[in-house]
């Protein structure tokens, strides 16, 4: 039986690549479980609207944008679902390296659909319980507010890290 070799990696951590790639994998698994707890709450609240008596009062803009949440939510779900499908397909063919790399990306789209959804949402409910322009307002800045949680900081502490 062939020896594996340890390596530290960047992390700093004493551990063979394969163990590393598991990590790594149980790590995206559960940052996903976390995401889908999310889309499933915003889906749910998504899917019961049409039940309410209020919804027929909607306007075309109301509606457009409540079937744009729509197709974002089921689009995030599939993204969420993806990796699961993804290491149906490559498992036990020894590409657990390729497996992590394309669930990582995959969860960086889920990412971006979550905050689409919830700008989404928040900017259907603001326009529905104050008017257009609260609505096209609390999206502006809930845009905003999520484009600098989401992308700025963390590129902000990759760039205070590496200069370390």
């Amino acid at each position: 039986m062939a020896e594996v070799e340890d390596f530290t990696g960047s992390s700093g951590r004493n551990e063979t690549r394969e163990e590393q790639l598991d990590r790594n994998w149980a790590e995206l698994l559960q940052e996903l479980r976390v995401l889908q707890t999310g889309v499933q709450i915003l889906a749910g609240f998504l899917l019961t609207l049409p039940f309410q008596n209020r919804f027929e009062s909607l306007d075309a803009f109301q509606v457009g944008l409540y079937l744009v949440n729509v197709v974002v939510a089921t689009l995030t779900t599939a993204f969420i679902l993806l990796p699961v499908s993804v290491h149906r397909r490559l498992f036990r063919q020894r590409l657990k390296e390729t497996l992590v790399s394309s669930a990582d990306t995959i969860t960086k789209f889920a990412l971006a659909g979550v905050g689409m959804l919830s700008v989404g949402t928040a900017t259907l409910v603001f326009d529905v319980t104050g008017g257009r322009t609260a609505g096209l307002t609390a999206g502006g800045i809930l845009l905003s507010v999520l484009l600098v949680l989401l992308i700025y900081v963390p590129l902000r502490l990759n760039k205070r890290a590496a200069g370390r």
